[in-house]
């Protein structure tokens, strides 16, 4: 009986080790993630605090970091390679998790962590040509002198943090999902490049504008999608002389045929939603120097999507945030320069219907003839499971995404179509942000715009000694007019790219009479401009709005352009309520229907956390929408695209009888009026069903709420149901979850002055103090000074402490 007992007792601690101490599912393996010694205990706050001295094997020289109160490192090294090391090293310290759960999503590789779910996500990013495109750009940075050194310091930094982890201290996502980091390549900091590609361009409307403009014909396309937005507000501004002589365009086709196409998922028109920057001449600002804002709009997750941060070294000092896994500064200033981003918007990206020449798919038809395939091996390893070979099929545009129906993860890509995009073209946009963290002038900003290719963007410049310019940045190909607005004939030359836009002749603009420069996602330049770059950019709202108050103000400061980033008006309300609320001003009203057109009657258009106006205004204006366009825009039961708000906007200004707003299944023909009672009552009906009778419940915090998730979706490491203001088409345009991700106000009085906030903290531990510490301002609308310094002596008031990073003998 004995022996059976400590049989029994054996087994039974086998079984608890197994039990805790291997991964079962989605749970860690809870004896390793529970240990007082290792597990998440020792992801608190005990992680804040600030070591004196590190030792990094590889310096040259000794580093100083000074550390503030918001926990920005301020970096001061004595030469170029012993920088960027540093920068590598500490963003490490803060972010390595955050850096290489991202490349492992961009590279395919997420199975290798969670196993056979990420299976389908792994094999959409290999065959969306991520990889190929960094390993082609990796090659052409690498054999740059000066990106050469900046990226291998910079990688050998996060290698050094790395070599140093313990067990106890791997962050705590890696505890709970029971794996450790890999040593960091140059490769990875190229991925993260790419990964803001993919973000920002990788987007197309061309399957379902196929598809309607089959379903419709190009006359109603052409009214209801309009080459010209319905109201014109380019980014460059109209009447600008170009400095350039045009080179030719290539030849149209002579007809274009449709593509047949199977009907796929049509996307919600999320283009209200984007980013914002200006830039006002020292001629509008009560200092007289220029002022520069810029707030990039993307999705919110935790830890945040930027790090902020000084770099100082012989011949540059610059202040500003970067992308955790990538050197030097994406938004910022320095002494002499300060820059922005917004997105361009502008086609790289198409798609090309494949004629294969049998099932086989060896074989594809171009220009006549059968072109053989290249095929690309992508080896997916899984976790608990066995290796995936995918063959990926390239063609000379590109990859093939899909070769059958039902088998990826989005309906709305086409199968057998071929993917051009710009993307993976080999590219060095390192050397374009190397320079302009050195920049001193104008003719260096523009010398380093000519690296940008892509994610191309919407580049906003000024400079203490008065400068302001604005340049829709990046590579663009020679398109005849509506090229790529349809999926395009992969088998017919004509539908190729024709070439490069010159980048001399991008739109640009420098010092224009109107005082400032600006841009919000929308239409580059006018009908002047001699190329075409696309039609769909986003509404007109968001740059009118900030035109509007740039222009008619004088003597503007920097809490002024605060406020402005905080603006919560919607130009879009402010158009359509005049127009609406009088036609269902002699209605029969219920007492609640009264309640809320009052409501909406005295209510200014801003989309503030305490007022229901924007709850109201949202889904009557949804519900407007989908009653006009539901009949119009089906065939056979199939969906179409849905015109844009501004399309349906400009035919309200214009016309109460037009014919969309006729219900084509009834058979009395109904009016602007019609419509728009129909309309209200059914969103106060419905708002009365969602959130009871109208009071707080019905508030804009209440109703909109913003969740920022964690970026694994790891329950309880994120913020949710938070009361923001703002929202789609307004200056402030926070959505569900997405939102102002860097908040920042450059000056200079004479010297360079800046403040900055965006939704989050410097710490991607989430047991740290400072992991979410800004998020509560950032809700707010408040916005931190931020210290600029010139050497690394320490003010007590505004920091921490300073690490002395030492290189190991």
């Amino acid at each position: 009986m004995r022996i059976i007992k400590i049989v029994f007792a054996v087994v039974l601690l086998a079984g608890i080790f197994y039990l805790f101490n291997f991964k079962h599912g989605s749970l860690p393996p809870l004896g390793k993630f529970l240990n007082p010694q290792s597990g998440f205990w020792r992801n608190n706050s005990q992680m804040d605090k600030i070591p004196n001295t590190l030792k990094i094997n590889g310096l040259k020289q000794d580093v100083q970091v000074i550390i503030d109160k918001r926990r920005v490192p301020h970096i001061f090294a004595h030469n170029n390679h012993d920088l960027f090391m540093a920068q590598g090293y500490i963003a490490a310290r803060d972010r390595l998790w955050q850096m290489e759960m991202q490349t492992y999503l961009v590279a395919g590789r997420l199975a290798e962590i969670v196993g056979a779910k990420a299976v389908n996500m792994d094999r959409y990013y290999r065959r969306l040509g991520l990889d190929f495109g960094a390993e082609k750009a990796c090659e052409l940075v690498l054999e740059n002198e000066e990106t050469n050194e900046v990226l291998k310091a910079y990688s050998k930094g996060v290698n050094a943090y790395i070599d140093g982890l313990t067990s106890q201290a791997l962050p705590l996502e890696y505890k709970i999902l029971d794996y450790k980091p890999e040593k960091w390549t140059e490769l990875k900091s190229i991925l993260m490049l790419k990964f803001m590609a993919e973000t920002l361009t990788a987007g197309s409307s061309e399957p379902e504008m196929t598809l309607t403009w089959e379903a419709l014909g190009e006359k109603v396309m052409e009214d209801l999608f309009p080459m010209v937005p319905p109201f014109p507000e380019p980014i460059i501004p109209e009447g600008t002389p170009w400095d350039f002589e045009a080179v030719r365009l290539p030849e149209p086709p002579k007809q274009i045929i449709p593509i047949e196409i199977r009907p796929g998922m049509i996307s919600e028109d999320n283009s209200s939603l984007g980013s914002n920057n200006w830039a006002v001449s020292g001629k509008k600002t009560k200092s007289g120097f220029p002022i520069l804002s810029n707030d990039p709009h993307l999705g919110l997750n935790l830890p945040s999507i930027w790090y902020e941060l000084q770099l100082n070294a012989p011949g540059i000092n610059v202040y500003g945030v970067s992308i955790p896994g990538t050197p030097c500064v994406i938004i910022g200033f320095n002494e002499n320069i300060a820059w922005g981003e917004t997105n361009a918007g502008s086609d790289v990206f198409d798609w090309y219907r494949i004629k294969f020449k049998d099932e086989s798919r060896k074989e594809y038809l171009y220009n006549g003839e059968w072109r053989e395939v290249v095929i690309r091996k992508e080896i997916i390893r899984v976790r608990g499971g066995q290796d995936i070979v995918d063959e990926v099929l390239y063609t000379h545009h590109g990859p093939i995404v899909y070769t059958e129906e039902g088998s990826g993860m989005f309906s709305n890509i086409p199968v057998d179509a071929a993917l051009r995009w710009t993307a993976h073209d080999p590219s060095n946009e390192l050397l374009a942000f190397i320079k302009l963290n050195r920049g001193r002038n104008y003719e260096d900003y523009v010398k380093a715009m000519a690296h940008f290719d892509c994610p191309a963007q919407n580049f906003v410049f000024a400079s203490s000694s008065g400068d302001i310019a604005i340049r829709h940045n990046g590579k663009f190909p020679l398109r005849w007019v509506k090229q790529g607005r349809y999926l395009s004939d992969g088998s017919d030359p004509v539908f190729d790219w024709g070439g490069w836009i010159p980048h001399e002749h991008v739109p640009h603009v420098i010092n224009p009479d109107q005082g400032f420069v600006s841009s919000a996602n929308q239409e580059p330049a006018d009908s002047s401009y001699p190329y075409y770059l696309d039609w769909s950019y986003t509404s007109f709202s968001r740059g009118m709005r900030i035109n509007e108050i740039l222009t008619s103000g004088e003597n503007f400061t920097p809490q002024d352009m605060i406020d402005l980033q905080n603006d919560t008006l919607n130009p879009v309300a402010r158009i359509a309520l005049p127009i609406l609320l009088p036609l269902i001003l002699n209605e029969n009203l219920s007492e609640t229907e009264q309640v809320i057109f009052n409501e909406l009657e005295k209510w200014d258009y801003r989309y503030d956390v305490d007022k229901i106006g924007p709850t109201i205004f949202e889904k009557w204006w949804q519900i407007l929408r989908e009653i006009i366009w539901k009949d119009d825009m089906k065939k056979e039961d199939v969906l179409l695209r849905i015109p844009s708000s501004d399309v349906l906007l400009k035919k309200i200004l214009s016309d109460s009888s037009c014919i969309y707003f006729n219900n084509c299944d009834t058979e009395k023909i109904e009016t602007l009026e019609d419509v728009a009672v129909e309309s209200f009552k059914i969103a106060v009906d419905r708002l009365n069903k969602e959130y009871g009778s109208p009071g707080q419940s019905w508030e804009w915090g209440n109703t909109k709420k913003t969740d920022i998730f964690h970026l694994a979706r790891i329950p309880g490491l994120g913020r949710e149901n938070l009361r923001t203001p703002g929202g789609s088409g307004i200056v402030r345009a926070i959505s569900h979850d997405w939102g102002p991700s860097w908040c920042m106000v450059v000056t200079w009085e004479p010297q360079v002055r800046a403040w900055g906030i965006y939704p989050g903290g410097q710490s991607g531990n989430p047991g740290s103090e400072y992991y979410d510490n800004m998020e509560d301002d950032w809700v707010n609308g408040r916005i931190s000074e931020l210290h600029f310094l010139y050497n690394p002596g320490i003010e007590a008031e505004h920091f921490a402490g300073s690490i002395l990073l030492r290189g190991a003998k």
